[in-house]
């Protein structure tokens, strides 16, 4: 099973969120003899929740993409996916490769209608005390306006379903607030953006900046993939810094550590709040089944996170959510748009459809008990 632990964390978080949702299975895919192992340790060997499937191969960290494709077809990451693909499971959960479970899950779920591209969503806080979902987080480094604008409606209805927004609002990623700012790409991702806010379709707020992220500005913010995950790794490090630089701080005295001892509380929640572990579990959104990425290093509790984020989204049907919106608001590309003074024609932000055939690759399936 993947990550940089294995079932040692995978399993146990598995068994954890099973004990307290009582209304979910797991198919765990991977070496049987290891998973036996860890179930044993934690006293779940014979739970009947707990269903081993087993796989004879493991797409490793460092493994290129074209290894897991067409060499490691019994690999934990593809039989997971699979199982997905056939119905037997709701959503897929790995810690695994990025790149490889991105290409495994298009070769083995192919995109939904209306979606070129997949795109991974995720969580980061805010100071209004509620999410920013904030997309594309990797996937994508390069994106053309069509992508970005597929990214802004699948980003909508996730957040629609999961937060019981009726329209969220959408913020695009910029150098600055004013219409005249930033490159081709996003100047024309704002023109379809703000034609579907005009036509009632999507809650467009606009160009945002960085810091609007942690403001709250919007519910949603969309970038290409390069920008977003540039964002993502800063923002885990510098979290990982002011942790540092506080606790270096409070150790430095008997007083500090007195202050310390006093603001315990106040500590104790500001380090929840920006604990990243906290926020874990990306979406790769535009899939035909719902697959969510953990961090490879996640311990633990940030794999059960994971694991709650994929529970949340199959318990609120947000795959029928995107699917449905995406065949409601995607327009055919050769259909143009009127956006204010400019028509734009899809067919010039539209780049040929890759095929999904190039691509062919932990990993805890879940599956929500019929009832």
């Amino acid at each position: 099973m993947g990550g940089d632990f294995g079932p040692s964390v995978t399993v146990a978080a598995s068994v954890a969120f099973a004990a307290r949702e009582p209304d979910v299975e797991f198919l765990l895919v991977g070496n049987e003899a290891a998973i036996k192992l860890e179930l044993k340790k934690h006293h779940a060997l014979t739970n009947p929740r707990m269903v081993i499937i087993n796989a004879t191969e493991v797409v490793e960290m460092d493994d290129p993409i074209e290894i897991a494709l067409r060499r490691k077809k019994d690999s934990s990451m593809r039989v997971a996916l699979t199982q997905v693909k056939q119905n037997n499971a709701h959503v897929c959960v790995s810690a695994g490769n990025t790149g490889a479970l991105m290409a495994v899950s298009r070769y083995v779920l192919k995109t939904m209608h209306g979606v070129d591209r997949p795109a991974i969503c995720s969580l980061l806080p805010n100071q209004k005390n509620r999410p920013t979902y904030m997309l594309d987080l990797g996937a994508n480094v390069d994106c053309e306006p069509l992508h970005l604008h597929q990214f802004a409606i699948m980003g909508s209805a996730l957040v629609a379903a999961l937060e019981g927004k009726a329209k969220p609002t959408i913020g695009l990623l910029n150098v600055g607030e004013e219409d005249i700012k930033g490159n081709d790409v996003v100047k024309k991702t704002a023109l379809l953006l703000r034609a579907d806010h005009e036509r009632g379709l999507l809650n467009f707020y606009g160009s945002v900046e960085g810091n609007d992220i942690f403001k709250g500005t919007t519910d949603i913010v969309v970038c290409d993939g390069f920008v977003g995950n540039v964002t993502l790794k800063a923002v885990e490090g510098l979290g990982r810094f002011v942790k540092t630089t506080v606790t270096d701080a409070f150790k430095s005295s008997i007083f500090n550590m007195l202050g310390a001892l006093i603001a315990f509380r106040a500590i104790k929640q500001i380090s929840k709040t920006m604990n990243p572990s906290n926020y874990n579990g990306g979406s790769l959104l535009g899939l035909r089944g719902l697959v969510f990425k953990s961090h490879g290093g996640a311990d633990k509790h940030s794999y059960e996170c994971a694991i709650q984020r994929a529970f949340d989204a199959a318990k609120n049907g947000v795959l029928a959510r995107i699917s449905a919106s995406m065949s409601e608001l995607m327009p055919m590309p050769s259909a143009p748009v009127n956006a204010g003074d400019e028509t734009i024609n899809l067919s010039d932000t539209h780049p040929p459809a890759s095929d999904s055939r190039q691509f062919d690759e932990s990993e805890a399936s879940i599956q929500k008990k019929s009832a």
